[in-house]
Parts: structure tokens; C-alpha cells; sequence
């Protein structure tokens, strides 16, 4: 078989999946350039508009005076700073855990998660609408994987009950990046402890914006490290960073040290980003304003949605689906929005299922009432929708 990239692309292109990147030309804000243009954006993970606070600015450019720019090394060679250590200790102090551990990103958590924790004698419970990054991790662990259906509890009980590896871990997200909505984190969690399982919550979506002082959606289901053994949140979305990191008991931070490959054999993040990191954590969790914001930018968004009748997923969190069935259709929506200054990409499959394409609404806490309702306006006069 040749490599006819070409073709591939063609095919790709015909089918209305092809993805192209957008050049910014302006620091993350609701209003930002474009080659095009200005544009006001409904797309950005950056919750409560932190990545383009001048105390986190401020924060990163003193870092690299004290630290320089790059850590030079992984953790367990050089590259473990003061900086680091003190950024793990504040972000277990937040979500209550007594340890937590830097990762580079996400995806490289939950792969050193599940490959220092599972092999083959090993099962894994993987949620229908997991993440990729989980997804691909329960994949490269070697563990057997089972797929229970989106948020089904009952369907999981099955599972369980049905196997009986000596080890076995249950991954879910804890809010679901392309639907916007919540696992059923007591439940699961209650499943797990009968079944003499593991709880894994990737919370990427949750951290910062969910729970008492933004500790996430673990913390807001009223759940503890007994009944999440293991919590990975990211630094890249409310926090407006980047990296990840993993938060949990004392000997799991320490087996992850010392197994979990995507940690031992890569540079550490940028010292310099680890204290632009602690000061976005700081104002997370002492400005409740901004989740507040977030929260009543939300409901009065889906309040003009339902007026609209528009076809929103049922969503509490700023992640706000509004679903066009085929790909072609999303993409018309979002060039008509684009047409009346706004940008709110297509999610077409295999980001999501097929016969879902969306537009993945996302509001910020950086955004303003007036253009909630400018977005409304525009997605009223959506093509073909009803």
C-alpha cells in the first residue's frame, strides 16, 4: 500500500472534515485579530479569562528573570525546581488531596496514570464520551478496556459485576468537553467502592470553574480521595496555562515518580510557567466573582436559547452544545456566524460521534452580557436549523 496523502486529504476535504488552523494575531480575549479581521469569540477554554491577566503576566515574566526560560531537564534529573515543588504543593492544597505531581499536558497525565497503575491482568471502564487523551491511555496501558455508555451507571454495575481482574480502575471526565455535561460522579464512585475498583476523574473541564473555591466537580459532587483515588486536572483551561497535574495520595504520587513514563522521560514545564501558574491559582480561588459571572452568563444565554428554540444539549457549565446533525450543516452555522463578526468553530466527527456535528458554544468570564446577546442575535437568524 502506498502512502497517497493526497487522496486522503481530498477525501477528507469532500466529506466536510478537514481542519484548518486559524492564524490569532491578539493575546486571548472575547475580541480578538484575525487576518480577516477582529472577531468576537465564543471558543476558547480560557474560563475565567486569566490567560491574559497582567498579574499571571507579571508572574511569568519574574519567573524567568529568577529562573531563566526552560528547565533543562526532566524532574528526576535537574529540572525540578523550588518553583514546581511549590506550585504541586498549592494545587493539592486546593483540591485537598495530600500530594500532587506536574505533568507536561493532559494527555501525557492520563497516559502516566494508567500506565503505572494497570497492565494486562488489569481492566479499565472507560465512559462512551471520554476524552481522547483517556481514551488513547486505556489503549496504550494494555489493561482489557470496557466501554460503558455515556453517564450509565447501571450499564458500568454490569460491567463490574462481570469481571474480575485483580486490578481495575473506572476513568471518566468529570465534565465532558464536548457535551458540557456532568458524570455521575457519586454514583460511579459508589459502583467502584463496592466493586473493590478505582475512581479516575479527568477534570480538565472542571478544575477552577466547579466547586467550593474552584476545587471542581469532584469537590462539588461532595467527594473525597477515598472516593476519587485519582484526580487530574489541567492547567491550560480555567487557569489559563498550561501542563496538568495529578493529585492524590502520598503513595500514589509516589508510584507515579517512579513508573509513570510520560513523566520520568520528558523536560519539566518552564519553571518560569510554573509561577505564572501559581499566581492564576491565586486569583482562582480567591475571585469567586469570576465563577459567578461565568454561572449567570450561562443561564442567561440558555434562557435566550430557549426562546430561540434553539437545539441546545442540556449543559450547566460554560461549555454550551448546540447541535447541527451533519457536518456540512455545522459548518454553515459557524460561516454565518463568522459573516456577523463572530467565531464559534465547527466540531465535526471523529472529535465527536457521527450525526452530532455541533458548534461548541463556550462563554467566559471575561465575557460581557451585551455580547451574550449579540451571539444570540446572530445564531437567530441561523440557516436551516428548525
Amino acid at each position: 500500500m502506498s502512502f497517497d496523502l493526497e487522496a486522503g486529504l481530498a477525501a477528507r476535504r469532500a466529506a466536510g472534515l478537514y481542519r484548518e488552523r486559524r492564524i490569532a494575531q491578539s493575546p486571548q480575549s472575547p475580541l480578538r485579530k484575525f487576518p480577516g479581521g477582529e472577531l468576537l469569540t465564543f471558543c476558547s477554554n480560557d474560563y475565567l479569562g486569566l490567560a491574559n491577566h497582567p498579574a499571571v503576566g507579571a508572574a511569568l515574566v519574574r519567573g524567568a528573570q529568577q529562573w531563566g526560560v526552560g528547565a533543562g531537564a526532566s524532574h528526576l534529573l535537574a529540572g525540578h525546581t523550588a518553583a514546581h515543588h511549590a506550585l504541586e504543593e498549592e494545587l493539592a492544597d486546593a483540591v485537598g488531596r495530600p500530594r500532587a505531581l506536574l505533568f507536561s499536558t493532559g494527555y501525557m497525565a492520563n497516559q502516566g496514570v494508567l500506565g503505572a497503575l494497570l497492565d494486562r491482568r488489569s481492566a479499565v471502564y472507560s465512559d462512551q464520551l471520554n476524552h481522547a487523551s483517556l481514551i488513547d491511555a486505556a489503549r496504550l496501558c494494555q489493561a482489557r478496556v470496557s466501554v460503558y455508555r455515556h453517564g450509565d451507571a447501571r450499564h458500568l454495575a454490569e460491567q463490574l459485576a462481570a469481571d474480575g481482574a485483580p486490578r481495575r480502575l473506572v476513568i471518566t471526565d468529570g465534565v465532558f468537553s464536548m457535551d458540557g455535561d456532568l458524570a455521575p460522579l457519586v454514583e460511579l464512585a459508589t459502583l467502584a467502592r463496592q466493586s473493590k475498583a478505582w475512581l479516575m476523574v479527568d477534570d480538565a473541564h472542571g478544575f477552577g470553574v466547579l466547586g467550593p473555591g474552584g476545587a471542581g466537580s469532584v469537590a462539588q459532587a461532595g467527594l473525597d480521595g477515598d472516593a476519587v483515588p485519582v484526580l487530574m486536572g489541567t492547567l491550560g483551561k480555567a487557569l489559563g496555562c498550561f501542563g496538568a497535574f495529578v493529585a492524590g495520595s502520598e503513595a500514589l504520587i509516589e508510584t507515579l515518580i517512579q513508573h509513570a513514563r510520560s513523566y520520568i522521560y520528558t523536560t519539566a514545564l518552564p519553571p518560569a510557567l510554573a509561577e505564572a501558574t501559581r499566581a492564576a491559582l491565586r486569583l482562582a480561588r480567591a475571585e469567586s466573582w469570576r465563577r459567578e459571572k461565568v454561572q449567570a452568563l450561562v443561564a442567561r444565554f440558555r434562557a435566550g436559547a430557549g426562546q430561540l428554540g434553539l437545539p441546545l444539549l442540556e449543559s450547566t457549565t460554560p461549555i454550551q452544545p448546540l447541535i447541527a446533525g451533519s457536518a456540512q450543516r455545522a459548518l454553515a452555522w459557524s460561516a454565518h456566524l463568522e459573516r456577523r463578526g463572530l467565531l464559534v468553530p465547527a466540531v465535526r466527527p471523529p472529535t465527536v460521534p457521527e450525526g452530532t456535528a455541533r458548534l461548541r458554544i463556550v462563554l467566559t468570564a471575561a465575557h460581557e452580557e451585551a455580547q451574550v446577546d449579540r451571539l444570540l442575535d446572530a445564531l437567530a437568524g441561523l440557516p436551516d436549523w428548525a
